[in-house]
């Protein structure tokens, strides 16, 4: 009897790019991504040339913030310091004892759902430095928006008894109107402050 020669099976390979598939879709849903960190801030649009120049703003409404490139903070032309930002900015814009050297107060306006309230004139300028480094740029501007964050909360909880996130459309936009954020950058200069 004759031996008659087999060959070896062939393993069918056509479903292992599908596995390959697979698991590369498993690994690119499963997998966590770093996610930078940034601000979420709406860009003016461009300055029309033909617009007239707002009228100058009086130094007492201007609450001037400067970062050097040691990251070190100017507030008010006093040495500052990033724990006491949002606290010295929160009293600048309520101003409760109408201090003269604290923003001024708008005549009363009649707000929606809110009723008679004066709103802060005051801007803060936050100005950096060329050399000023990221994370201080985020932790600067991340104090400011909390300042006004916490003013809006205070508001949302005396007006209707909750905090400003929980509020409906039309309640968060009269507090809005209250206290309107104004945060003012200009471009990065040099400041100084480099260690030579």
């Amino acid at each position: 009897m004759g031996r008659s020669k087999r060959g070896v099976d062939e393993i069918n390979a056509g479903s292992m790019a599908d596995i390959a598939f697979l698991l590369l879709i498993f690994f690119l849903v499963t997998t966590t991504m770093d996610v930078d960190s940034g601000i979420m801030r709406k860009l003016p649009p461009p300055i029309d040339p033909d617009m007239p120049k707002p009228p100058p703003i009086k130094q007492r409404n201007v609450f001037t913030v400067l970062v050097n490139s040691n990251d070190m903070l100017l507030v008010e032309n006093q040495i500052g310091n990033i724990t006491t930002l949002r606290e010295e900015c929160k009293d600048f814009v309520r101003n409760p004892s109408n201090n003269p050297d604290l923003s001024e107060k708008q005549d009363p306006e009649m707000l929606d759902l809110i009723g008679s309230y004066q709103t802060s004139k005051g801007v803060v300028s936050l100005q950096n430095d060329r050399g000023t480094s990221y994370d201080i740029y985020i932790r600067v501007q991340n104090e400011l928006v909390a300042a006004y964050r916490e003013l809006r909360d205070e508001l949302a909880m005396q007006t209707f008894g909750r905090k400003f996130n929980e509020l409906n459309k039309g309640q968060s936009k009269a507090v809005k109107k209250a206290i309107p954020m104004m945060i003012s950058e200009s471009e990065p200069r040099n400041i100084g402050g480099s260690v030579k």
